[in-house]
């Protein structure tokens, strides 16, 4: 079984991995949407955007969205891809209350639910959603590829998995300038406003770490997905991955 860098990193040091990010998002959950929307100027509702566009085509009728956090990338797919049933899979309760808000407010509760889950261990039988999303949550498994097995596993034949992750960038000068960026205003402006510099060091410390590109696909390929490809957003901060059971 492979091993992952990324998978070493926790937020507080020793321990579980996976108690501690739940812990984690639980912690900076209140204050999550405005910093991930501000520290990416908003540019992160464009790659989610690109990502749904991709799928529009396959009509998917059942969603899962692991990770789903406070639910932006579900209440963007049950708007742009009118589902029949979409699935928000977390393991912070902290960060999907906040999601059930928006949703509720928006009046999508009829579409959108939310469920605690672990994503290495997921509930459902085989087969059950014709598309799974994930947007910035992939780097956070404890186990990555036994992740992306239970993914598979859930999707129907010839279903869909779409993943938004950031990544480093390859190219000059956009390495250097997202590298001093991500360890300067990054963890200062999170500990600033959520109050938990371990969360924004981590996140740093994770994307530096985090497979990438041609090696990500393979990994995708070996957790029994097919016709995996990826495309860079916004010069590689972004990365989108695409592949069909």
């Amino acid at each position: 079984m492979a091993s992952y860098e990324q998978e070493k990193i926790t937020p507080y040091g020793d321990g579980e991995k996976s108690a501690q990010v739940e812990q984690m998002f639980d912690n900076i959950a209140p204050t999550y949407d405005k910093l991930n929307h501000r520290l990416s100027l908003n540019i992160d509702r464009g790659w989610r955007r690109k990502a749904l566009l991709a799928l529009q085509p396959h009509h998917p009728r059942r969603l899962l969205d692991i990770a789903t956090g406070t639910g932006d990338f579900a209440i963007m797919a049950a708007q742009m891809l009118c589902p029949a049933r979409l699935v928000g899979a977390d393991i912070s309760e902290g960060m999907m209350d906040i999601g059930r808000q928006k949703v509720r407010q928006l009046r999508l509760d009829d579409v959108i639910s939310f469920e605690r889950q672990d994503c290495l261990n997921l509930t459902y039988p085989d087969n059950s959603f014709d598309a799974v999303t994930a947007a910035f949550g992939i780097r956070n498994f404890q186990d990555l590829d036994r992740g992306l097995r239970e993914m598979c596993r859930v999707l129907t034949p010839g279903g869909h998995l779409c993943i938004v992750e950031l990544t480093r960038p390859v190219s000059f000068p956009m390495r250097q300038l997202f590298t001093i960026y991500s360890h300067t205003v990054l963890p200062i402006y999170g500990r600033l406003v959520s109050h938990e510099a371990n969360a924004y060091h981590y996140l740093t410390r994770t994307i530096e770490a985090f497979p990438q590109g041609e090696a990500m696909t393979g990994i995708l390929a070996r957790a029994g997905f097919s016709k995996a490809s990826f495309r860079r957003l916004t010069f590689g901060i972004c990365t989108m991955y695409l592949a069909t059971k």
